[in-house]
């Protein structure tokens, strides 16, 4: 393959990490013992007891949550109604400082690749290139040729690959998931659509989006709604091949709770009143929640809500009739996290029903944090009036202080370098585990998934080359060491981790993290936070320790320069 000349300084983005990478198990699946201290903080409930297939290989299960913030499942603190996730996490572990990208698709490329974004394909959204940056290599605004997925390399080993969902790195046929290793795949391509049928009558810039089955344009039905059909056709390929030997990759790639808010009637009903009280009375008691369940230690400061103002105001500075709206926004958006937890209920039911929930690993997690944007224009053909809202051809979103809430404790949200932006819920349990294991609090990326996907399957990393054609390495770093209480840490203690989207950055090496953010939510100068001591991100260290700043900031500009990092001249405005 031809390498872009602007990759020469790349040096082939952490090449050296690769000689390090774990060699993969062939044992992955023998004894998960607990370690010692990891009494379960949560009570258990085993599954009927399941046959082991020969081959001794685990079915993997992703599901993947869009927009959800860090507090919003009840096993982060959330009082919206997660049952089944809750139930996940008590037969599995909770990873605590799990992180992404800022926003979807730069996550998505990561999370596929196990390397950075910015050299395959998704330097920023397609949505957010910027002048300067189109044409440029690793902005290309789709997976690039530089890419290899996890999916191409399950395939190839045996494994059946399904994907239903939002897909957000490609557009057209050949580059979509039939091209990157999914032998069953229905997907919406851009980042975001309403959650109902389109009305050819009535089109609203939601229902300008593209859905492609196994490569092919196709279209939904009438009685659509997002996340209940992604999961019909899930389970319709599970089943399809259930049977055959084969173990399977399933991705459920869900595009709730993000906006339009929108969900069944029947689920926005439950919450009801539930938000009146307003924004800071949820963001406390979750707080509280989240301490008394030690997902944050008891003596955490969480970050200042933002000031009042006439563009954001607070609480209590709404009319009675604002309240009445923003209540309504937030009991839809919860609706619709519950309709997912639901949906994600159906799936793992699903697999205990066909004795084969035993003999997978299953992951969950956010794409990013909670929203905090506008969502799609309106037009002549929404409805946003109260009656509406939550139903078909309604448009909003939650609006920035109910983001603040679900971002709880961090600060801001989506779009954003702090930990708000980039903090999400995770959960990961192993075949077989029936007990909650002591939540893991270390460092761990999305990049990280591949190579741990890879290593429970017992496939070996091609490193450099695949079929021909150069790639660039997975440089992340299987975590079933820890989930198998093998090693104390997935990285080490010093390493350096970096990310950059929209020109806002950080670096966190250790405790110390290095952050760059324009006004208003940050300084537009770097500003260092102990995570240690203030994981909220609440005071600047910088003018305490230059030389922390000079060390940290000379690994930016290392960075920058080995995956081409085009920073942009302006801010992209609102993104998906």
């Amino acid at each position: 393959m031809h390498r872009h000349p602007h990759n020469q300084h790349r040096s082939w983005h952490f090449a050296a990490c690769a000689c390090a990478l774990l060699a993969c198990s062939l044992a992955v699946c023998a004894a998960f013992d607990r370690g010692a201290g990891d009494a379960p903080r949560y009570g258990s409930e085993a599954s009927a007891a399941a046959p082991r297939r020969s081959h001794q290989r685990p079915n993997i299960l992703v599901i993947i949550a869009d927009d959800l913030g860090y507090s919003d499942i009840g096993a982060f603190g959330g009082e919206i109604r997660t049952p089944n996730l809750d139930r996940l996490a008590a037969q599995g572990r909770l990873l605590t400082d799990h992180h992404t990208a800022p926003t979807c698709s730069p996550t998505r490329a990561m999370l596929f690749s196990g390397t950075d974004h910015h050299l395959v394909g998704l330097g920023t959204m397609a949505e957010a290139l910027r002048p300067e940056q189109v044409g440029k290599p690793g902005y290309e605004g789709y997976l690039n040729d530089h890419a290899l997925s996890f999916a191409q390399l399950l395939l190839d080993s045996g494994y059946h690959t399904y994907i239903a969902g939002k897909w957000h790195l490609g557009l057209t046929e050949e580059r979509s998931p039939k091209s990157w290793g999914f032998e069953a795949s229905f997907v919406l391509c851009q980042g975001a659509a309403s959650h109902f049928a389109p009305d050819p009558a009535r089109i609203t810039e939601a229902d300008n989006s593209t859905y492609r089955e196994n490569g092919v344009q196709t279209s939904v039905p009438a009685d659509f709604y997002s996340t209940n059909f992604y999961t019909d056709k899930l389970l319709a390929y599970l089943e399809a091949k259930r049977g055959d030997g084969k173990p399977f990759l399933a991705l459920a790639a869900y595009t709730s709770p993000h906006w339009p808010l929108q969900a069944p009637d029947a689920f926005i009903d439950r919450y009801r009143g539930r938000y009146d009280e307003g924004y800071e009375a949820v963001r406390i008691r979750r707080i509280a929640r989240q301490k008394h369940l030690g997902i944050i230690p008891a003596d955490f400061k969480p970050h200042t809500p933002l000031p009042s103002t006439d563009a954001n105001p607070r609480w209590e500075a709404l009319t009675p009739q604002q309240r009445r709206f923003e209540a309504r926004r937030m009991e839809i958006y919860a609706a619709m996290v519950e309709n997912l937890d639901f949906n994600i209920g159906r799936l793992l039911n699903y697999l205990k029903r066909t004795a084969q929930y035993d003999d997978t690993f299953v992951f969950f997690q956010s794409d990013n944090g909670a929203e905090g944007g506008s969502g799609f224009e309106s037009n002549a053909n929404n409805d946003d009036s109260y009656q509406n809202l939550g139903r078909r051809y309604s448009n909003v979103a939650y609006g920035q202080r109910w983001s603040e809430v679900s971002a709880a404790p961090f600060r801001p949200w989506k779009g954003y370098t702090s930990e708000g932006g980039v903090s999400v819920p995770a959960i990961a349990r192993l075949p077989r585990q029936a007990a909650a294991r002591v939540d893991f609090s270390g460092f761990t990326h999305v990049s990280d998934l591949a190579p741990t996907f890879l290593e429970l399957a017992g496939v070996r990393n091609p490193g450099t080359s695949y079929k021909g054609r150069e790639v660039y390495p997975i440089t992340g770093t299987s975590i079933v060491p820890r989930l198998q209480n093998r090693a104390v840490d997935v990285h080490p203690e010093r390493a350096v981790f970096v990310e950059e989207l929209f020109g806002r950055r950080y670096v966190r090496r250790g405790h110390w993290k290095l952050l760059y953010i324009e006004p208003p939510f940050g300084s537009g100068v770097w500003s260092l936070y102990d995570l240690a001591r203030d994981p909220a991100e609440s005071t600047d260290l910088a003018a305490q320790y230059p030389r922390v700043v000079a060390d940290l900031a000379a690994e930016w500009a290392a960075f920058a320069s080995r995956v081409g990092v085009i920073v942009p001249n302006d801010n992209p405005g609102p993104v998906y």
